[in-house]
């Protein structure tokens, strides 16, 4: 049963392998401490922050982000660790939010591993605080046990790290804001708010709905939400800003574009009239941003968040139904006098019409929200561009290599049961910000256990090979490749539309030479894009050294794999993708349960997916459980073919 705990109380922790799941109503920062006996903190290697996310038995967030999912494992702690403190701080930067009191107060999740909430803390009552201490897990007696802190500082993340005794606290707080200022850099937000006559509105980041008073619970990290670029942000590919004062008179300065009349994005395109008394007609690219692809990857998260709120308003009313119904039947059941005649009978059949009513009310508002969210949907999902599109789209057909890198890519599709016809794609940022792992064991889901192995395995490599041809097709000639390690060749028929093609940047490699040399390749391209990036020297690079996002597939880890390799796989997964080296694993988890728990922060590190229907992925709003479906290319269609062949042509003939 889960503990809602208020400020100070304390909760003893069942288990010792945990995550913290932070839920807030904007980017924040996660960070954790380590504490003695007495609680301090012995300098900046015992703190875990975005700029140093792993410590032995801890792992946070690597940038700030709305929701965060920090990793514990108490049993791998220092000895001399008695206490892990959990911070969460507001992150610098113009137009962003710089006290907790304006925003929507974070709520803290202690679960295992499994998802199962064991101790939960909502943030309330902060004011004119940019950081606090939300909660701390300690050892007392060789017990663990959970505190609810909820202590803000109006200081900020210096005020706080000072309190617990970091020497040097400005300077670290400075470079952890910094560390998070590069990533977010690198992020794009949600879509904005609809306007009364008919545009989406953005809720807040709020508890859902419920009889039990339950809190938003933070999505897997496959389940993320990306904060999109302030109305005022430039786009790329615009000429120098120019002042309109002299910076140095002390004037203030101009930054806005020449030729551009407004510092806003333009407006989304009008909406048709509607009839009266009917809801406006729905538009594709109805959001914000300044090109149409942004405002569809906009719209497309309204709509997500649209249908998860719609069916959490649902099942909260079902639930509050079932409840009173409960209710009014144990009072009546209660009295003596009601168990003679039919007086207890009456008393059934009312409280079930009752809950049958408020049911049936509230599924008629879902309906109509279903209703409107399908039209939109029909509407949308034949405006969608390549890399946005399902295999099935027309677009396809019309296919040309592009000439700009897309913003996001289509991963799959999203469902939830009160709405299986209606799905919502799933869109990830590029370019991938951590790698994906392709899920190839029975124990996944219902439907993998009632696949066959061979086939799962199959179906997972086919997956991977989709999502390699789609990343091909929405880049620029040139400026991606594909590297693939099968070490038993054992997926030779899946790999055909890649080698066949001639777009892989070499053979799949195979044996133990062949997966030592790819990774000793791939590690050497991140530590000297690293070494560069750290001395300003990028003209020092090698000539021969290819600069284009590369991704490496690997099939049916960890066989064929030593610890070396393993090693070089993890820091892939760690290091690669800042520098445009990005991991795509077909791996059954269980098959690498003999590595034990040296693995464990690779698969954190990793959006899993699956290439069966598998209710594995939640949403940052509300938690909902959502059904995730592979895209697949229609039965019998040569579109992968079609697709690879242009990808080649345009190698052979633009590039180089």
């Amino acid at each position: 049963m889960t503990a809602e705990l208020v400020r100070g109380q304390n909760h003893t922790l069942p288990q010792t392998r945990l995550e913290i799941r932070v839920s807030a109503g904007s980017p924040v920062v996660a960070g954790a401490t380590l504490g003695d006996e007495r609680g301090t903190v012995h300098g900046a290697e015992w703190i875990a922050h975005p700029g140093s996310p792993q410590l032995p038995g801890l792992e946070v967030s690597r940038q700030a982000a709305a929701d965060h999912r920090l990793a514990v494992d108490l049993e791998a702690l220092p000895g001399a660790v008695h206490r892990v403190t959990v911070l969460l701080a507001l992150p610098l930067g113009a137009g962003r939010p710089v006290t907790f009191g304006s925003v929507a107060a974070p709520f803290v999740a202690v679960t295992g591993l499994d998802g199962t909430e064991i101790a939960t803390f909502t943030l309330t009552g902060l004011d004119a605080e940019s950081a606090v201490t939300a909660l701390e897990l300690y050892r007392r007696q060789g017990v663990w046990k959970v505190r609810a802190v909820g202590q803000g500082y109006a200081a900020g993340l210096a005020g706080m790290l000072a309190d617990q005794g970091v020497a040097r606290a400005t300077e670290l707080a400075a470079s952890i804001q910094e560390a998070v200022a590069s990533g977010l850099a690198r992020s794009v937000a949600p879509a904005p708010p609809r306007t009364p006559e008919g545009r989406r509105v953005r809720h807040p980041a709020r508890p859902a709905p419920s009889a039990g008073g339950g809190q938003p619970r933070v999505p897997p990290a496959g389940g993320d939400r990306h904060p999109a670029p302030s109305p005022g942000s430039e786009p790329l590919g615009e000429p120098s800003p120019v002042p309109a004062a002299d910076s140095t008179a002390g004037g203030p300065i101009d930054y806005a574009h020449p030729r551009r009349r407004t510092s806003a994005p333009p407006p989304p395109p009008a909406a048709p009239p509607a009839a009266p008394g009917q809801p406006a007609r729905p538009v594709a690219g109805d959001a914000g941003g300044w090109s149409m692809d942004e405002r569809l990857y906009n719209q497309i998260w309204g709509m997500f968040e649209d249908l998860a709120r719609a069916v959490a308003a649902y099942r909260s009313a079902a639930d509050f139904a079932e409840s009173r119904m409960d209710q009014e039947l144990d009072r009546t059941l209660s009295d003596p006098r009601s168990r003679i005649g039919g007086a207890g009978d009456r008393a059934r059949e009312e409280a079930r019409a009752k809950r049958d009513e408020l049911t049936a009310r509230a599924r008629e508002a879902l309906d109509r929200d279903l209703a409107q969210l399908a039209a939109e949907s029909a509407v949308v999902e034949p405006a969608l561009p390549a890399a946005y599109a399902g295999w099935d789209n027309p677009v396809w057909h019309g296919y040309r290599v592009p000439m700009e890198n897309p913003m996001a890519l289509r991963i799959g599709d999203l469902r939830l049961p009160e709405c299986a016809d209606l799905r919502i794609p799933l869109l990830v940022r590029l370019p991938l910000e951590r790698g994906i792992w392709i899920d190839s064991g029975r124990t996944a889901s219902e439907a993998a256990a009632s696949t066959d192995g061979d086939q799962l395995r199959r179906l997972a490599m086919e997956t991977a090979v989709a999502m390699a041809v789609r990343l091909l097709a929405v880049h620029p000639a040139g400026e991606f490749s594909v590297h693939v390690i099968d070490p038993a060749a054992s997926a030779v028929g899946a790999l055909a539309p890649l080698t066949g093609s001639g777009v892989l940047a070499g053979p799949p490699a195979t044996g133990a030479g062949g997966v030592a040399s790819v990774l000793a390749h791939l590690t050497r391209r991140v530590d000297l894009v690293q070494m560069a990036i750290r001395a300003g020297a990028a003209d020092s690079l090698p000539p021969d050294l290819d600069m284009g996002e590369q991704l490496l597939i690997v099939n049916d880890f960890p066989h064929g794999f030593d610890d070396r390799a393993v090693t070089q796989l993890r820091y892939l997964a760690d290091e690669g993708p800042a520098v445009g080296v990005h991991l795509l694993m077909v791996a059954d988890r269980e098959d690498a349960r003999a590595y034990g728990p040296v693995l464990d922060p690779l698969w954190r590190s990793l959006l899993r997916i699956t290439p069966v229907a598998d209710d594995h992925l939640a949403d940052p709003w509300v938690g909902h459980a959502w059904t995730y479906e592979p895209l697949r290319a229609p039965q019998g269609s040569r579109v992968l073919e079609q697709v690879l062949a242009l990808v080649a042509a345009a190698r052979r003939t633009g590039y180089r």
